[in-house]
Order: C-alpha cells, then sequence, then structure tokens
C-alpha cells in the first residue's frame, strides 16, 4: 500500500497566519474502488480566499475543518482510473486535498490539456482567476469603450488579467500595486495606462485624481481599506464598483475603521457589488473560451510565481499577504 504526506490545519489563525498553523503527516492511499481515481498532485493553487475558510465564520463556503486536510484548486495526474470519461495518464483539475497522491470520485473535475497550454495555466488564467477577472467584469463591472478603470492589487494574478481585458474591451485603466517594480511591470508588460504604488504615496485620494483626470467609471477592488476609500472620492456618476477581495484585512482581529460608503453610492447613483465566482456557474464555459481565444492571439499575458515541492505549500500561501508573488501563485509538487 502507498503512503502519501497530507497537509492539515493544525489551528485557526488569530490575525495573520503563520507555519505553526499547519501540519504535516503520512497516511496510506486506499485502493480505488468503482468510480474512483487514483490521481498524483501536480500543481497546487494557493490564493487569499482560503484564509476565510481558516476561520470557523458563517461564508459562503464551508470553512476548513481542523485537523483535516486543506483543499484548494489543483491539477493531478490521473495514475489509474476506474471513472468512465477519465483515463490513465489523463489531466484533471478539481477542488483537491493537500496530499500528494489522493483517491477521489472525481466529481466536478475536468480534463485539461498540455497541448494547448501550460498545465500550471488551467490554475490561473484559463482558470479560477481568469474566469474571476473576466466575468466579475463583465457581469458587474459592465464597461463602456472609453470609461476608466482602477484595479488594486493590480499586479497580483486576477489585478493583472482584468487590467488586460479592460485594455481589450476599451477602457483607461489605471492600477493600484505595492513597489515601482510592480508598477512598471504592469505598464510595461501587461499594457495599463499608469501606475500608483501605494507604499510611496502620501496622499491616495489626489493621487488617483491625478491618474484618471475623468473621474473612475469602474473600480475592480481587490484589496479593500484605505484604498478603496480614496477611490470612493473619485468615482463617477453611475460608476460600478466591483469587489472581488479584501486581502488588506483579512488578518484583522477587530472591525477595520473605514469610511461610511453610503453617501458616495447615494450621491454617484453608484452601483457596488460583491461576488464569488460560482455565482456564475453558468458562464464558465462561454468564459474559459474567451479567454483562450485572447490567450491564443497574443492580447492577454499572464504571470506566475511558481514554488516548487509539497512541502514549500504552506509558505507559499503566507507569502500572498506579504506581497511577495507576481501573478499567480501556483507549487509546482
Amino acid at each position: 500500500m502507498k503512503e502519501t504526506k497530507k497537509i492539515l490545519l493544525d489551528s485557526r489563525p488569530e490575525g495573520t497566519p503563520d507555519s505553526s498553523n499547519f501540519k504535516f503527516e503520512t497516511e496510506s492511499v486506499p485502493e480505488i474502488k468503482d468510480g474512483e481515481l487514483f490521481l498524483k498532485t501536480e500543481y497546487v493553487s494557493v490564493d487569499p480566499y482560503l484564509r476565510g475558510r481558516m476561520s470557523d465564520a458563517k461564508s459562503y463556503i464551508p470553512p476548513f475543518e481542523v485537523n483535516k486536510p486543506i483543499t484548494s484548486v489543483m491539477i493531478a495526474e490521473v495514475l489509474e482510473s476506474n471513472r468512465d470519461k477519465f483515463s490513465k495518464g489523463d489531466h484533471v483539475t478539481g477542488m483537491m486535498a493537500w496530499k500528494e497522491l489522493q483517491v477521489s470520485d472525481g466529481k466536478g473535475f475536468r480534463k485539461v490539456d498540455p497541448e494547448k497550454a501550460p498545465l500550471s495555466a488551467y490554475l490561473g488564467i484559463l482558470g479560477m482567476t481568469g474566469l474571476t477577472a473576466y466575468l466579475g467584469l463583465t457581469e458587474i463591472g459592465k464597461p463602456k469603450e472609453g470609461e476608466t478603470m482602477v484595479v488594486s492589487g493590480a499586479a497580483g494574478a486576477v489585478g493583472s488579467t482584468v487590467g488586460q481585458i479592460g485594455k481589450i474591451l476599451g477602457l483607461r485603466v489605471v492600477g493600484i500595486a505595492g513597489t515601482d517594480e510592480k508598477v512598471e511591470m504592469i505598464k510595461s508588460e501587461f499594457g495599463f495606462d499608469a501606475g500608483i504604488n501605494y507604499n510611496t504615496t502620501e496622499n491616495m485620494t489626489e493621487a488617483i485624481k491625478k491618474a484618471c483626470p475623468d473621474g473612475v467609471d469602474v473600480y475592480f477592488d481587490n484589496v479593500g481599506g484605505e484604498i478603496s476609500d480614496a477611490v470612493l472620492f473619485n468615482i463617477n456618476k453611475f460608476s460600478r464598483t466591483v469587489v472581488c477581495g479584501a486581502i488588506s484585512v483579512y488578518n484583522e482581529t477587530s472591525l477595520p475603521k473605514s469610511v461610511s460608503v453610503q453617501p458616495f453610492l447615494i450621491k454617484n447613483s453608484s452601483l457596488m457589488q460583491g461576488f464569488v465566482i460560482s455565482d456564475f456557474e453558468d458562464k464558465h464555459p462561454e468564459g474559459v473560451q474567451q479567454l483562450a481565444k485572447w490567450l491564443q492571439e497574443g492580447k492577454l499575458k499572464y504571470t506566475e510565481t511558481i514554488r516548487e515541492g509539497f512541502d514549500h505549500i504552506p509558505q507559499a500561501f503566507l507569502d500572498l499577504f506579504e506581497g511577495k508573488n507576481k501573478g499567480k501563485m501556483v507549487v509546482k509538487v
């Protein structure tokens, strides 16, 4: 019987998680039964939303259980198959446990083709990352050619993608990031029209005003907090704010203070809407098709931060909260 390493949630973090919240164990892998797959992990996606699942607060998805394996979207190779539609040698993506080897019923999995794109791309630009950017912008942001969009967390996986989609759709795009290097990257590599380094900017409200002389029509919010407060002072009549993430407050242990959004929304007849990618599940196939087309045409680029080794999965996740990733953070096992 084969053995595998697995990574468990050892304790719920208070504030920013650290390595003590994770535990490594070894277990035996059972024989596969009818309708099951035997899988070898190839790539693991680590994402900020996993922080929310480490807490036991009510959310749109159940929390992780203490002393149980953490799960995320992964790419795996099928080593053995007792399930129709999947064969030995196939590569599949879906929600899986943080284990090197595992048996699964394969529900919700889909095959991915390494001939059409690198496998890691199916965790990023052709996976949840790309769909989040595309569907969040098109379904909620409702972009119109000639408008101005601001993107926070612009050098991250979703931010860099949504900025490029905005340019494809004819928007003027301004990105907010945390270093001069990242600001330069979003302009030179991803075609943003302007960028703001929030760590070296004393007055974000004025900086956004200067970068967006015609105001902000669409705000794609990946961070929340003070940066998003500053954007509110610059929104236009009938603007749309797409609330995708709030990484700046995920680790707060008390309620953060923030400006009241209601006056801004009222006086500007402005829309602010949060979402999760499953809200638009029926549009996922259409989204992947469009993203793949743009990627093939060279209209979309993507960048990844790839760490190697199963043992490095927790640290790769923790590094997200220090901004150590450019684009999508992926672990190659």
